[in-house]
């Protein structure tokens, strides 16, 4: 009778201390709110999530001032991935009529794109869908060249494994730059004229 008593009185003072923590927590999660949305942590949170699940998650970042490092956000650089954004920007490209094969290739700031396109596309109109694809997906700052020169796809597949800390390639991308020049670069849809590739 008296292990009885002990085992009950045990358990009953494990799940009122139980009970306790809980209710501190309630208390607590107030202010700890901003802790448990910290996005450093929430993004090594997401280490177990999915790729599928993550495809779903909604972008979410809050932080107060004083949780930022300001000497680390002064060194902070901006990051793109270029593969994901070379990968957006073509199968955006191909979703639409009349193109038929798209090769895209992003540098620190300039995207070029070669395309097939159908005969029935008319080139600035075609131009003008790729360039427009490219300037919504990238930020403001990077330069969007596009052409319908067949051979360019090649061009830009050979510097698919280069990378932007490599100078050696600048050339290329350059040489490549001024042949797609030749080609329409679409509407700059600030001026609605035709453009030279540089958005403004």
């Amino acid at each position: 009778m008296r292990l009885l008593f002990l085992t009950v009185a045990c358990s009953g003072l494990l799940f009122m201390s139980a009970c306790a923590n809980d209710n501190n927590n309630a208390i607590d999660d107030g202010n700890d709110t901003l802790n448990n949305l910290h996005p450093d942590e929430e993004l090594s949170n997401q280490d177990h999530t999915s790729d599928n699940e993550k495809d779903y998650r909604l972008g979410y970042v809050r932080f107060k001032k004083e949780q930022l490092d300001q000497n680390a956000e002064d060194d902070r650089m901006i990051t793109v991935d270029r593969k994901k954004m070379a990968d957006i920007i073509t199968r955006t490209i191909l979703r639409n009529k009349g193109f038929d094969e798209v090769a895209t290739l992003v540098t620190s700031d300039t995207v070029l794109i070669a395309y097939d396109k159908a005969d029935d596309r008319e080139a600035q109109q075609a131009a003008d869908i790729a360039k427009q694809t490219a300037v919504a997906v990238m930020p403001s700052f990077y330069k969007v060249y596009v052409s319908d020169n067949k051979i360019l796809i090649n061009d830009i597949h050979s510097l698919h494994n280069s990378s932007v800390a490599n100078p050696d390639y600048k050339n290329t991308i350059e040489s490549i730059i001024t042949e797609m020049k030749k080609s329409p670069q679409g509407i700059d849809q600030n001026k609605k004229m035709p453009s030279d590739g540089e958005n403004e």
